[in-house]
């Protein structure tokens, strides 16, 4: 099993998301779905939350390295995607800083 690496962008966005290390660990290992990332080289990692009136998507996007996952970003997303789906422009701006 490799080491979490937590980058500042990610530990932000867990502050202002309000979700905990555990929170973002359980959508690691227990995915609902597995996307290609935005950002070069990453994966982002889906884990559906909330209720039937008030359904959202948690979000985490990773860095595999040869010893590491790195944590690069995480994030609450209102509503339901479909697969594949693009993300909307207010998710690709938080990310400019990153990518």
């Amino acid at each position: 099993m490799k080491v979490l690496y937590w980058t500042k962008h990610a530990k932000a966005k867990m502050r202002y998301y309000a979700l905990s290390e555990q929170r973002v660990r359980r959508v690691l290992h227990s995915s609902s779905r597995v996307e290609e990332g935005i950002a070069e080289g990453t994966v982002a990692l889906m884990q559906r939350a909330g209720s039937k009136k008030h359904p959202y998507e948690i979000w985490v996007m990773v860095a595999d390295e040869k010893k590491r996952r790195k944590i690069v970003s995480a994030w609450r997303y209102p509503g339901i995607t479909q697969a594949g789906e693009s993300l909307p422009e207010e998710i690709l701006r938080e990310f400019e800083e990153v990518i």
